[in-house]
């Protein structure tokens, strides 16, 4: 797990110049304490800033071709890494490091671009290949890794975090006012565009290839979307699983360092623990988080419950209000990107206590976009009536997540021209799917290609990164996510509850009542803690704020804060706006002071 960063330049524009790329690294420092090095080559540029893993003596990157001509710096893991090198070894290839990341390199000299094919794992990476004198970007099949891209001043550059291309910029960042809109009412930004103008994704299971003239071929090397929907019993798809998931699972528990295990009260965790317990003999090291001073249920006590089940090292943390917002300011600036997720405020705390001992953590995530575990997912009535008032999503993900009349009042005119727009992402994924698909399985499609990457995947990449810790997620292999989403309906949704035959198939391991209690979901107390000295300081600070000023009508924003002040129910727009405020000034503003993991929050809104 790294920071990786690099700069191509036109052919003809002169070399890449080490102070060109130098002044980045800091910013990718949290994403790898362990080493930093910098390659040069001609026209390119490749940084990496490395988390250690996987041979800790000599995997250092960038990484070299044994006659120069190739050069990668990569982020993530090939999880089939030890079967790919005895491929590849047959075909000629001499290792020179026992790196999961040189098989990538290696794979690239005997299958040229697509070496993607053959890898199984979490991925972003950058292959400079002299002779074709190009430039490889690619990125994993869900979205596990990011990657983002920029082009300026008669160059390309690019990172795993859109802070780092920043001072790379030949301009001052400017805000995407359509990804405004979408973090507003969606709670993030999907697609290739970001929050910042003039920066883009590389999408998930897409390739880019770029020429030393600039010219970009994309190219998607995977998508769900060619998924056959199967027929199958429930002894057949457990007789399948019975042999996918231990190996998958096997893959994943690849590493050189010790792991541990975020277990929350819901089913996904509990799964992973009792395979970890079955496939190796290690106390399994488990961490889980609950609130202090709130009436808010937690999941402490089902976490504790399933722990007591096997051999475990538990470590309940438990967060009060303070300590919670206390992470704001940290969690908007590793996330880079506008996500209104308020998991990622504990997700922080489980990074830095496991960080404490641990370089690798494996996350329940993914569970329920795979085998249909959401409510959403399963229509109904209501969701027939939706599909008619909202039509192009199937009645899925109709409704912006803020109240219209409020948004009305406080968007200024540039969001106003696009409010409307919030719902395109859905309706182009959903759109997208094929017909002799079910209407549950293009639900699950739209979230896999929109919320999963955007969102989720986001948050635990970022959130685990800002404290130099790995987090892998087994159920999001793409092996599994297309045994999930090919099952029959009747397989995932039984009874009214979803993710059926995930729960039947753990009876085996896990005690039935724990795995068919009802679906609770992963809450934070913020509706309870917005309140009091913090929420006024707020009410005095954002109306005057020159992001809000600028994109927003400030009067009829001091309107709705004094209203959630008074009465309280505008708890995401009050969230969102203070969101906004403190991005603007660490990214567009872009005061040169990082920020610590404790902050208070209304010192960067001023």
């Amino acid at each position: 797990m790294c920071g990786i960063a690099g700069i191509l330049k036109r052919s003809g524009q002169g070399p890449a110049e080490r102070e060109d790329i130098t002044g980045i690294i800091p910013l990718l420092a949290h994403r790898g304490p362990d080493n930093r090095s910098i390659h040069l080559d001609g026209d390119v540029a490749l940084a990496h800033t490395r988390l250690s893993i996987i041979d800790l003596s000599s995997g250092d990157q960038p990484m070299h071709s044994a006659d120069g001509t190739l050069s990668l710096c990569a982020n993530g893991e090939i999880y089939n890494y030890l079967e790919l090198r005895e491929e590849l070894k047959e075909r000629g290839c001499v290792f020179t490091t026992n790196s999961d990341s040189e098989c990538i390199l290696q794979a690239y000299r005997v299958y040229g671009a697509d070496c993607v094919h053959s890898l199984h794992g979490m991925f972003a990476f950058a292959l400079y290949d002299r002779n074709e004198r190009r430039l490889l970007l690619a990125r994993d099949r869900l979205g596990i890794k990011p990657l983002y891209y920029a082009f300026c001043r008669n160059r390309l550059v690019f990172a795993s975090e859109i802070k780092a291309l920043l001072p790379l910029l030949d301009h001052s960042p400017e805000i995407n006012i359509s990804g405004l809109n979408q973090f507003m009412q969606n709670q993030f930004q999907t697609g290739p565009e970001t929050i910042v103008r003039g920066v883009y994704r590389v999408l998930p299971g897409e390739m880019l290839l770029v020429q030393d003239d600039l010219s970009i071929q994309s190219s998607e090397y995977w998508s769900a979307l060619t998924t056959e929907p199967r027929q199958m019993s429930y002894a057949q798809a457990q007789e399948e699983f019975d042999h996918l998931f231990p190996q998958v699972l096997q893959e994943h528990l690849r590493s050189d360092v010790p792991y541990g295990l975020f277990l929350s009260g819901g089913v996904d965790s509990a799964v992973l623990l009792a395979m970890l317990h079955r496939y190796q003999d290690k106390t399994v090291r488990t961490f889980s988080i609950g609130y202090k001073d709130t009436s808010m249920r937690d999941e402490l006590e089902e976490a504790s419950f399933i722990s007591s089940k096997f051999p475990t090292q538990h470590t309940p943390i438990h967060i009060d209000q303070q300590d919670l917002f206390r992470r704001i300011v940290y969690s908007i600036w590793t996330a880079d990107e506008l996500m209104r997720d308020y998991a990622q405020l504990p997700t922080t705390y489980l990074a830095e206590q496991a960080s404490q001992e641990l370089k690798v953590v494996l996350t329940g995530e993914g569970g329920d976009e795979v085998f249909a575990g959401y409510g959403r997912y399963r229509g109904g009535i209501e969701s027939w009536i939706k599909s008619l008032l909202s039509p192009g999503s199937g009645g899925f993900r109709t409704r912006s997540q803020m109240r219209d009349k409020w948004l009305r009042r406080i968007y200024g005119p540039e969001l106003r021209a696009v409010q409307n727009e919030f719902r395109d992402p859905f309706i182009s994924a959903y759109g997208q799917t094929p017909r002799n698909w079910s209407r549950l399985q293009r639900r699950q499609y739209t979230d896999i290609a929109t919320a999963l990457p955007d969102n989720l995947l986001l948050k635990v990449d970022k959130m685990l990164m800002g404290f130099g810790l790995e987090g892998r997620v087994p159920f999001l292999d793409h092996r599994i996510v297309r045994f999930g989403l090919a099952l029959p309906d009747e397989l995932k949704i039984r009874s009214g509850q979803g993710k059926a035959f995930l729960r039947q198939w753990a009876e085996q391991y896990l005690p039935r009542d724990y795995l068919h209690k009802k679906k609770s979901g992963f809450h934070v107390p913020v509706g309870d803690w917005l309140s009091g000295s913090f929420l006024q300081g707020l009410c005095e600070l954002l109306p005057r704020h020159r992001g809000i000023r600028e994109y927003f009508r400030h009067q009829e924003v001091a309107k709705l804060l004094e209203r959630h002040r008074l009465k309280g129910g505008l708890t995401r727009e009050v969230w969102s706006l203070m969101q906004f405020a403190i991005w603007f000034n660490l990214f567009i503003e872009r005061d040169k002071t990082l920020p610590t993991s404790e902050e208070d929050p209304l010192d960067w809104i001023r």
